[in-house]
């Protein structure tokens, strides 16, 4: 991809917040990504019951391409879960979706951002390590579906201006 495509797409992305209409597409995503995808009831959970789940789409051309969730409780935000349909990746998509995530909790005020991470998940690691998280730590058998530990990172986030038209590009709708 040349650099006036990639300037395209960027200008075309949406960072919106997750509503249950988006769920169908999410699981598509879901099951793209994982190996122990969350069901659709776990996410209808997030989105209705959780008062401390924030969850975005990333659209291109009004498809949702990519998703994003946070656990905000008190000035800490936990990554939940992060993934780009499979079509989009190694286009550096997830480095926005990242990103949106990241200023969102800034700007809802949080001051510290944590998650967690395969250990075989070199490429994620990467990425968070790009971004500021360094590894705090091992949860052991953290994933059930192969008992792989889970590397726990986490990362300060800058503070986020709150005034006049600082706050990002999430919408509402």
């Amino acid at each position: 991809m040349d650099n006036v495509e990639s300037d395209e797409q960027e200008a075309a992305l949406q960072f919106r917040f997750m509503t249950l209409e988006d769920i169908p597409d999410v699981m598509i995503i879901e099951h793209e990504a994982f190996t122990l995808p969350w069901t659709e009831e776990a996410f209808q959970n997030e989105l209705t019951h959780n008062h401390f789940a924030k969850y975005m789409v990333m659209e291109l051309e009004g498809t949702a391409i990519g998703y994003a969730g946070m656990w905000t409780i008190m000035d800490e935000a936990h990554i939940t879960n992060i993934a780009v349909r499979e079509a989009y990746r190694g286009r550096k998509l997830g480095e926005k979706l990242l990103d949106e995530l990241m200023r969102t909790a800034a700007y809802l005020g949080m001051e510290r951002m944590t998650l967690e991470v395969r250990v075989s998940n070199r490429i994620a690691q990467s990425l968070y390590q790009k971004k500021g998280f360094e590894s705090a730590g091992l949860r052991k058998g953290y994933y059930s579906d192969n008992g792989e530990d889970a590397m726990i990172m986490w990362a300060n986030l800058p503070p986020a201006s709150r005034s006049g038209e600082e706050e990002g590009s999430v919408t509402d709708s």
